[in-house]
């Protein structure tokens, strides 16, 4: 027995292993229970990255650019060492990995898969490839069998970190009211996420339009799914590019200025992450901190 009023060994190693990490991290040693994004503001507001168990929404417009971003998280943390795994209801598996090459290569993927690249651009494409060769995320096709085949599917994938999601309005089957069964497939991302100690990130439109509204930015109140979204993801994200709703069209000067929006953060703060999208390439980029 230890001491009257020691606790026993047992009862503190959690904590002590909390400290620990907690010490590492002033240290400047990356969050243990952290998944980097790629994207340096974003990971330091949420405290060193996507956290395993959490479930993730990336909300945005049609055509705001969801599934490049997301792409582009799953490319940045298979490359830093935290595997990842995607599924796509609208692109093939060499359609998406086209996408990896043509964001990671700085390239337009129509020129990439005309074969129509310059000798710069094909170095700068080969170098990807090369940088992506062990570390490419797993990626497939999302099947038509609702929540219940994309839990199998990533039953099956092993050993990853990060799962992508792309996107929520595929997991409805048809079967009964479109807004129950995504509210339901949004309590079951959660549960999956815990189950498989994974951060799930799934993309999704918003559910009402915003073009008419004085300030077009997501809400949480877009996500639709009765609610079930906003209250069962740890950590929501909205993707805000101003130049979709600028008046004039010809005006070039809001060109790839681009909003994450920290809407929910269960564990930490929000706010907002200033990103630049060069749209040819389909590639975001840190504002703060860019790539090199």
């Amino acid at each position: 027995m230890p001491p009257f009023g020691m606790p026993r060994t047992t009862d503190i190693s959690p904590l002590a292993r909390l400290l620990d990490r907690a010490d590492q991290a002033a240290e400047g040693a990356a969050a243990p229970a952290g998944v980097a994004t790629g994207f340096p503001t974003l990971d330091r507001m949420l405290g060193g990255g996507l956290r395993r168990g959490d479930l993730v929404v990336l909300a945005g417009d049609t055509a705001s650019g969801k599934s490049a971003l997301a792409l582009a998280m799953a490319l940045r943390a298979s490359e830093a060492g935290h595997p990842s795994h995607l599924l796509s209801a609208e692109m093939t598996p060499e359609r998406v990995l086209e996408r990896a090459l043509a964001i990671e290569g700085r390239v337009r993927v129509d020129d990439l898969r005309r074969g129509a690249l310059e000798a710069a651009e094909r170095g700068s494409v080969g170098a990807a490839a090369l940088r992506l060769r062990d570390r490419v995320p797993g990626v497939e096709m999302l099947g038509c069998g609702g929540v219940e085949s994309l839990a199998d599917a990533l039953r099956r994938a092993l050993d990853v970190e990060l799962a992508v999601v792309d996107s929520l309005p595929a997991l409805a089957t048809g079967a009964r009211d479109r807004d129950e069964e995504l509210a339901t497939a949004a309590r079951t991302l959660k549960a999956l996420a815990l189950e498989l100690d994974v951060a799930l990130l799934v993309t999704t439109p918003l559910a009402a339009s915003v073009a008419g509204r004085p300030d077009p930015r997501p809400r949480l109140d877009d996500l639709g799914a009765l609610g079930a979204l906003k209250h069962h993801a740890d950590v929501v994200l909205g993707l805000f590019r101003e130049e979709m709703y600028q008046p004039d069209p010809g005006d070039r000067s809001l060109a790839g200025a681009t909003e994450l929006l920290v809407l929910k953060n269960r564990n930490g703060p929000t706010g907002y992450v200033d990103l630049y999208f060069y749209e040819r390439w389909l590639r975001f980029e840190d504002m703060v901190d860019p790539d090199r």
